[in-house]
């Protein structure tokens, strides 16, 4: 998996993204030059299952700032970007991708207007749905509904510890497996874990 990301991360290097809400541009290299970053490519800023996986995630930025490591959440538009700031579902930094060119570099998975339908109505997505919608977060359709994401750990320096790609809307990685990967031992800080379905990395 992470051999994979090798050979991704070089192409991806000196693709732009936007600060969100400055609007500053930075090279996606400068994330991991000077710490080691976690990556997390959302499909698409106004998704209820993202934003719940956002706030989840957000629960480990206190262990991952204790050890000098980056939290970072990318969309694939600016389309919903300022509803998905102003709301405080993430706790880390926060950029999208004007152009999507990273999304295409990475090979992030497209849906077509035959699966679509499929990966949003899975069990595992309504069971993130029914967790986000226990939440308050409702949610919307704006936007491209077609993207899907992943997520990328990169040491610092330009390592790649762990590429990891969506198959379907309710695809994701556990804060658990996160913490591991960078070597973490802590307890995982979401009261909720343990009711969320995760994938499968074998």
């Amino acid at each position: 998996m992470a051999s994979d990301g090798m050979k991704f991360i070089k192409k991806i290097a000196d693709n732009l993204l936007t600060r969100i809400p400055s609007g500053e541009s930075v090279k996606i290299k400068s994330l991991w030059e000077e710490q080691t970053v976690v990556i997390y490519f959302l499909r698409r800023f106004g998704c209820p299952i993202c934003q719940y996986l956002s706030r989840q995630l957000s629960k480990i930025k206190p262990q991952l700032d204790e050890n000098n490591i980056r939290l970072v959440g990318v969309g694939p538009e600016e389309l919903g970007s300022k509803e998905f700031y102003d709301a405080k579902h993430f706790a880390g930094e926060l950029f999208y991708d004007p152009d999507k060119k990273s999304y295409k570099d990475m090979n992030y998975r497209r849906y077509n207007m035959l699966n679509v339908l499929g990966g949003a109505l899975g069990a595992k997505s309504r069971e993130l749905a029914n967790l986000a919608s226990k939440e308050g977060i409702k949610g919307n359709f704006s936007g491209d509904l077609m993207q899907t994401g992943g997520m990328l750990i990169v040491k610092k320096g330009g390592e790649v510890l762990l590429d990891f790609k969506q198959k379907d809307a309710s695809d994701h990685l556990d804060n658990e497996t996160i913490l591991k990967t960078l070597g973490i031992d802590a307890a995982v800080t979401s009261t909720d874990e343990s009711e969320i379905p995760s994938c499968d990395l074998k």
